[in-house]
């Protein structure tokens, strides 16, 4: 330039006089380019340096340079830190079907032999006097069992979609996210551990019109009980998993959710049965015990809610996470009733080793699916948003089994999961005569098609169910698990049910199904 270049105020920043010089003289036309200083001259034609402030460092105060800078000179590092997010959440939707089958099966495989244990468990405890006299107790067994599934899978997906999305990061975050969670589910675990045990005590007294209330109040105190031990101790395991993970490299929708169950139906029924069997030797000589329990776990419940209600990651939760775990607790106890009515039957007792099995499978398998598919969708923006990734209308079978969508792809991976892991559970059973069952060819074909179906089912409504609560401004990792998880027991124990009964009809009395 060689007249003198248009100031029209100057500034002062630092101490020093820095001219304030028009967007169109520091850009060039197409306005992706900063003009080179050399090419202002001061009034004497002396050169003037023009010092062109980052937006992000100098934004404290003058809107002449926020102006000049937000409209006319974009610094290469702001547009670097508008496109750093991306990278890392990205990972785990690279995953090949051999990645995903190889990170999945061994959680899934110590997932399907903490059923088994927990299998073995009920078959043996099914014989204890509280659970001959007190039978309601067998209700709540799907119903404290689905609530590992609908409070700490929930939590694994809530915590494993944090991960992956870089919100647990820094050590402030990940001890905020720690603190807020643990207690939100001690709050849900209380409440609906308390419903629970009113379900379980209408769905004993519509059946036989009998009521006792100190058997009421004995499921009560057992399920509160084992619902916030069960809960707070699989939460701390959960944590350690997630965090270990993501050290590990591993995604952690993959892993947290089936060890999440690995451990939790076994804890869950041994604290059911352990507690319930001590508070019913405890209730004729000291009737006292039971209530003074319920009401302990109870009183606590404000110093959670404090707690939760202090985290914005959980408030939310505190507040509209309700409906599915209480609706959840609620078709779970259908499942029990289901069981409770069969395994009373001396025809049908080899029952109660398989239910958890069969149940805790299909819920680990829908329970990745759901996470992972939550996690695809909170990468593409969040819940209510337009987007191609989140369909509103009911996919079809063909496009959950057979498309080339990743998630399609881990559908058909967690499904061909099913008969290789029901095998080896039912010959782990039986090599520990766990129900005096003999693992006859029929038997085995009535089986495998109730866990097909039942797993099959369950995929194809949680594509539905996650991207359905997506377009409706729901957080699926908050919502859908637990549904997904308490359908999986009243679908499976239902299954199992008519398998028992078809094949006690058609005469197999060589699996000993009664026995």
């Amino acid at each position: 330039m060689s007249s003198k270049p248009e100031q029209k105020e100057t500034h002062q920043a630092n101490g020093a006089v820095l001219p304030i010089v028009p967007v169109d003289c520091l850009t060039s036309p197409d306005r992706g380019q900063l003009v080179e200083p050399s090419d202002f001259l001061g009034p004497d034609g002396d050169g003037v340096e023009v010092v062109v402030l980052e937006s992000r460092a100098n934004a404290k105060g003058v809107r002449e340079e926020d102006a000049l800078l937000e409209n006319g000179s974009q610094s290469n590092e702001s547009d670097d830190t508008s496109t750093d997010r991306g990278p890392e959440p990205a990972s785990p939707l690279k995953e090949t079907s051999f990645s995903i089958g190889l990170q999945v099966l061994f959680p899934f495989l110590l997932a399907g032999f903490g059923t088994v244990a927990a299998g073995m468990v009920l078959d043996i405890v099914q014989h204890w006097d509280v659970f001959k006299y007190v039978t309601e107790v067998f209700i709540l067994v799907p119903a404290l069992l689905g609530l590992k599934g609908n409070l700490e899978m929930t939590l694994a997906s809530r915590l494993s979609t944090a991960a992956n999305i870089g919100q647990m990061d820094t050590p402030k975050e990940l001890w905020r996210m720690i603190t807020g969670n643990m207690a939100l589910i001690q709050v849900q675990a209380t409440v609906v551990g308390f419903l629970a045990s009113i379900a379980a005590v209408i769905f004993g007294w519509i059946p036989d019109g009998h009521f006792s209330i100190d058997h009421a109040v004995l499921l009560c105190a057992s399920s509160v009980a084992t619902a916030f031990i069960a809960s707070l101790v699989l939460g701390m395991i959960m944590i350690g998993v997630i965090i270990g993970s993501r050290k590990m490299g591993i995604n952690p929708d993959n892993v947290a959710t089936p060890i999440a169950a690995s451990l939790g139906d076994l804890i869950t029924l041994a604290l059911l049965s352990g507690i319930s069997w001590g508070l019913y030797k405890e209730l004729e000589s000291k009737a006292y015990v039971n209530p003074l329990v319920c009401a302990f776990f109870i009183a606590l419940l404000p110093i959670w809610i404090i707690i939760a209600k202090k985290n914005a990651a959980t408030r939310e939760v505190l507040y509209s996470g309700w409906e599915p775990v209480i609706i959840a607790m609620a078709i779970s106890s259908v499942g029990g009733l289901i069981l409770d009515r069969t395994v009373s039957d001396p025809n049908f007792a080899g029952m109660a080793v398989f239910t958890p099995v069969i149940n805790g499978v299909g819920g680990n398998l829908v329970a990745v699916q759901a996470s992972r598919i939550s996690t695809y969708l909170h990468m593409s923006g969040l819940p209510g948003e337009s987007s191609e990734t989140a369909p509103r209308k009911c996919p079809s079978p063909c496009s959950t089994f057979f498309s080339s969508d990743v998630n399609s792809r881990s559908a058909r991976v967690l499904f061909l999961l099913v008969v290789p892991g029901h095998l080896v559970f039912l010959y782990t059973i039986s090599s520990m005569q766990g129900g005096h069952t003999t693992l006859t060819l029929i038997f085995i074909v009535f089986y495998m098609t109730a866990a097909l179906l039942q797993v099959l089912i369950l995929l194809y409504i949680a594509d539905w169910m996650v991207h359905w609560m997506w377009g409706r401004d729901l957080d699926p990792d908050n919502f859908s698990i637990p549904y997904l998880t308490a359908l999986g027991d009243l679908i499976g124990t239902g299954l199992l049910a008519l398998s028992f009964h078809i094949l006690w009809l058609i005469g197999d009395r060589d699996s000993d199904v009664g026995d």
